[in-house]
């Protein structure tokens, strides 16, 4: 769901475990100390819990929380990408048309460059009208069709 978001519904655990010890008692004798037998023990188990919510509009919360979380991630992913992008244009670079990350910068570009093509794009959309000859038919010529 995201960094520490964790909207649990109902939930099933399994937990195996082990106990074990090996052991070698030791003995005083008249020779002195030495290992009399060896003990083994080992215990094996398992154990299964069932957790449900008694609430269940909790978990609507917490799901409502996590996808206002995601939209945070995604805008922070975009902001970051688009920074990194105009850095690397500020510094005279750019991703290789056709490239497997070329779609990656494509879409950013500088505001300079935004209205200088705007601008040419009204300008087809919206041409002057001739003052001169208004009985002659005009064709005026578009940039964009250079």
């Amino acid at each position: 769901m995201g960094p520490n978001i964790s909207c649990n519904g109902p939930t099933m655990t399994f937990s195996p475990f082990y106990m074990g010890n090996h052991t070698k008692p030791w003995d005083i004798d008249e020779d002195g100390m030495r290992p009399s037998s060896y003990t083994m023990a080992e215990n094996w188990g398992g154990q299964i819990n069932f957790m449900i919510p008694l609430d269940g509009s909790i978990l609507e919360r917490c799901k409502s929380i996590a996808a206002k979380q995601e939209e945070k991630m995604k805008l922070n992913y975009e902001l970051v990408r688009i920074d990194n992008c105009a850095k690397l244009q500020q510094k005279g670079f750019m991703l290789l048309p056709g490239t497997r990350v070329y779609h990656l910068c494509s879409d950013v570009i500088a505001i300079s460059a935004y209205k200088k093509a705007e601008q040419k794009v009204l300008e087809c959309k919206n041409p002057p009208k001739p003052w001169y000859k208004p009985w002659q038919k005009s064709t005026p010529k578009c940039p964009l069709k250079q």
